[in-house]
């Protein structure tokens, strides 16, 4: 009760519980297209060359969310370009990219003065309490396009995600579609960054995911599916975190990781159960 107490008192709080709500919304349509492509190493690249952004915005006194989702985007566009035109190894783009991003953010914060090393916790491991007003503006006009398209365009991304040479063969714009949704996977990451920080990101895009297709192999359930874990396990790691003063983050990840344990453990005694029958 002491929490829903202090969240009707405190702004950052209730701010924390939407972002919570709404990134784990968002983070559960994108993961279920990044993981359904085995393109989880992609969004890891995207997520740390986001730093990169981060860097040179801080150093250049901008907004530091501003300058990730363009170096994100960016990024997240250049990967896909290289690797649809051959030009280079799509893992090998990636991890330049990955360990350039990082490089680059290093750089420039270090070079900003007055620079600490706090400076980089809160982006690198999330500091969810600093969430304000205009991030969760931003998460909840994402989130709406978000649903917007996967209500209008599920089959067709469903399509490239499987296959993208049936998709092409059903006259589907394939590198439309990835171009896309590489930009919409970067600007999720971005606009998740202070809840989850680089570091532990990739997780919310994944775990919920994988959680729901041990139920079910069908994309549109996944798809449905993710998303309410994904929002179960925020709230449960952030009013976990409130109770226990523990970053928000670790309790989300961790929390999700029980139940991820917790599911595989019940389908393993389905299956042995079945065999036993």
């Amino acid at each position: 009760m002491e929490f829903f107490n202090d969240l009707l008192q405190y702004g950052y709080l209730s701010n924390a519980l939407t972002a919570c709500v709404l990134s784990g919304i968002a983070c559960g349509i994108v993961g279920t297209y990044v993981v359904c492509r085995r393109m989880v190493f992609l969004a890891g690249g995207i997520t740390h060359a986001s730093f990169g952004g981060l860097g040179i915005a801080f150093w250049m006194g901008a907004n530091p969310i501003g300058g990730a989702l363009v170096f994100a985007v960016l990024s997240a566009l250049g990967i896909e370009w290289a690797g649809s035109r051959g030009r280079i190894r799509e893992d090998s783009a990636i991890g330049i990219i990955w360990s350039v991003g990082m490089a680059v953010g290093a750089l420039f914060m270090s070079l900003r003065p007055g620079y600490t090393s706090g400076d980089l916790s809160a982006y690198l491991f999330g500091s969810i309490v600093t969430v304000t007003r205009q991030d969760v503006v931003s998460l909840a006009v994402l989130t709406l396009l978000l649903l917007v398209g996967a209500a209008l365009w599920l089959r067709p991304v469903m399509y490239v995600a499987f296959d993208r040479e049936f998709a092409r063969s059903r006259g589907i714009h394939t590198r439309v579609i990835s171009y896309l949704m590489a930009a919409l996977v970067a600007i999720t990451i971005v606009l998740s960054i202070r809840i989850m920080g680089i570091v532990l990101l990739i997780s919310l895009l994944t775990m919920p995911v994988v959680i729901v297709n041990a139920f079910t192999r069908s994309y549109r359930r996944i798809a449905a599916g993710a998303p309410a874990v994904a929002v179960a396990g925020n709230v449960a790691g952030l009013v976990a975190s409130y109770h226990f003063e523990v970053p928000p983050g670790a309790a989300i990840i961790f929390t999700l990781t029980l139940t991820l344990i917790g599911v595989k453990l019940l389908t393993l005694h389905r299956k042995n159960r079945r065999a036993s029958a």
